[in-house]
């Protein structure tokens, strides 16, 4: 029996999809790995992340939530838990530096453009622009490059 035709050239095309399917989703999964190695405090990104999160979770209002969410609702929804999550992580991370008795509208726009790429700071400026929100005192954050994690000096 022999491949031939149209045959062929459809399992050569599948092995072709599979290949690039696992690659891509080795990627993402290398990616979560290292997020999850811990740094030399002994706590991974996602623990600090984790960390921001339980220790501020008091401090959120309705509204603060609810803007949270709508701020996020560009992102595809694949992703918009994680983006949400990091973004709700670093948000929690500069009200405890700032020790905020809550979080507030400024404490959240702030902490979304930190959190954010450079690149995805033209959806918030829509978003924002359609929630009739000025970001002029925040300009000077935009100008800033995003952190590369959720790391911080603070203890368990």
């Amino acid at each position: 029996m022999s491949l031939n035709g149209f045959f062929l050239w459809f399992i050569l095309l599948w092995v072709v999809v599979l290949i690039s399917l696992f690659a891509i989703g080795g990627y993402f999964m290398f990616r979560k790995f290292l997020k999850r190695m811990p740094k030399q405090d002994g706590w991974s990104e996602l623990d600090w992340q984790e960390h921001y999160i339980k220790n501020t979770i008091h401090l959120w209002s309705k509204s603060e939530k609810d803007l949270l969410e709508e701020l996020v609702s560009p992102v595809p929804e694949l992703f918009r838990d994680v983006a949400r999550e990091r973004i709700a992580g670093q948000i929690g991370k500069l009200a405890l530096e700032e020790n905020a008795s809550s979080i507030t509208r400024a404490l959240l726009i702030k902490g979304y453009i930190v959190a954010t790429p450079k690149r995805d700071h033209n959806f918030l400026r829509k978003k924002c622009k359609e929630l009739q929100i000025d970001l002029t005192p925040y300009e000077g954050f935009f100008q800033q490059s995003p952190e590369l994690g959720v790391t911080s000096k603070i203890a368990k």
